[in-house]
């Protein structure tokens, strides 16, 4: 028989009295130095905001990393995820264009793939920040208004927040100062998907 096992059960704890661990399952250098790198189970709003930030960079990098690999190992050039004839069309819509190479809608195409999908990692990112699951139309305005490569769609894709709404109310009030006409009764002041555009001459 063990003399270390016995058949006879332990006495039942009591309330308030100290319990013993053995001292080898926490030994003093260990527990330090279990200190030091303890995971921080709360993380201050500004630490959470620049890890999220952080995070979604480095989904990036490896995004555009995973891109390049893919343009590397490409070899057919007959699939496409957008159609060539129409992207041909946009293409001719120019009126100084006369001939188009049979490449160059194929690289507008990858071009256009790469496009819309960074825009989309970008937008999933501010969705993922509001601790959303679904991808809406302010998440890429606010993608758009974050990136400085995309300013040029700033007019395109307005932002629909809060803070844009104290600011187009201001904006609202400028324009009724300097004279200029206001929607008719019943027509919505802002069309969200109104956008400038400047005819052909």
């Amino acid at each position: 028989m063990d003399p270390t096992k016995s058949s006879t059960p332990p006495p039942p704890p009591v309330m308030g009295a100290p319990v013993a661990y053995p001292p080898a399952a926490y030994p003093p250098a260990a527990a330090a130095g279990a200190a030091a790198y303890a995971p921080q189970l709360y993380a201050p709003p500004a630490a959470a905001a620049a890890q999220q930030a952080a995070a979604a960079q480095q989904q990036l990098q490896m995004f555009w990393a995973e891109q390049y690999r893919e343009i590397e190992a490409t070899t057919d050039f007959k699939n496409h995820n957008l159609p060539l004839a129409r992207i041909k069309k946009i293409m001719k819509a120019d009126e100084d264009v006369r001939m188009i190479a049979a490449e160059a809608p194929v690289v507008f195409a990858r071009a256009c793939e790469m496009f819309i999908l960074e825009l989309t990692h970008r937008g999933w990112a501010h969705a993922e920040e509001n601790k959303r699951r679904t991808l809406q139309k302010s998440d890429i305005g606010a993608a758009i208004a974050r990136t400085e490569v995309f300013d040029f769609l700033v007019d395109i894709v307005p932002r629909d927040d809060a803070k844009d709404a104290d600011a187009a109310a201001a904006a609202a009030a400028a324009a009724a100062a300097a004279g200029i006409p206001r929607p008719a009764a019943g027509v919505p002041a802002t069309d969200p998907l109104a956008y400038y555009y400047v005819p052909q001459q």
